[in-house]
């Protein structure tokens, strides 16, 4: 199953890929090049449907819009989560198994047959016209699933308002901006900082020398989340198009 470098996801970004369908309305949003669990995890339900298998995120939204009835329902009830434990690792397709009834193998299907899958028996409502099946189709591809979040606190100066954030560790600053936005629509407005040192805002925290110490917080027994480490907001002159 290949397919290109997130990176490349903005430029290469398929027509279905900004909407989300919530009814008949489609809302916008923005790919990313990284997402959290908690990211995937509001994408939910059949009309706005998020999965990730294998370090990979798809929205699968679309492939649900074309299709209804029982089939839909697998993934419908696994919108937001992870089903990789659907896939054989060394292969990038479904699991298999041998059906106890028929001895036959047959994919493995936890919640049920779901879109793609073939019925156990000739069947006249089935049919392969669709082509490539939906886990192989790069096309619902949107991004990849981080390796592991971390917190931060992101404290305005001028407000002296702060906001905690969970981001990707492979997130830049200039891509934590963005996830910021929402809490200060002026945010390119302001110097971002770390201990009244501006930040490389090209590369991660870890790169900019703010450690990531909540798993040596943890083996010590200390809360990490009493020691989230800030970075703080310095507001410039000008007012920046957010």
């Amino acid at each position: 199953m290949t397919v290109g470098p997130a990176k490349d996801l903005v430029a290469r970004a398929p027509a279905y890929s900004d909407k989300v369908f919530a009814g008949d309305r489609p809302k916008s949003y923005e790919i990313k090049r990284f997402y959290t669990p908690a990211d995937v995890a509001k994408h939910n339900s059949g009309h706005d449907c998020w999965v990730s298998y294998f370090g990979r995120v798809y929205d699968i939204t679309p492939l649900l819009a074309e299709y209804s009835g029982a089939l839909a329902q697998p993934l419908i009830a696994a919108a937001g989560t992870d089903i990789s434990h659907w896939f054989n690792p060394a292969t990038g397709k479904p699991k298999t198994h041998i059906d106890p009834e028929t001895n036959l193998e047959e994919i493995y299907c936890p919640w049920g047959r779901y879109i793609h899958v073939p019925p156990k028996g000739p069947s006249s409502d089935w049919s392969t016209s669709f082509g490539m099946p939906w886990w192989e189709d790069p096309k619902y591809y949107i991004g990849d699933f981080t390796i592991r979040t971390r917190k931060v606190s992101i404290v305005n100066l001028l407000t002296k308002q702060s906001h905690t954030l969970e981001v990707p560790v492979e997130e830049t600053i200039a891509e934590i901006q963005e996830r910021y936005m929402p809490c200060n629509f002026h945010a390119k407005s302001y110097t971002w900082k770390r201990l009244g040192k501006p930040l490389d805002m090209n590369k991660t925290l870890e790169q900019n020398g703010v450690k990531d110490e909540s798993e040596e917080f943890e083996k010590l027994g200390i809360d990490p989340d009493d020691h989230i480490p800030a970075l703080h907001l310095y507001f410039n002159d000008d007012l920046t198009e957010a």
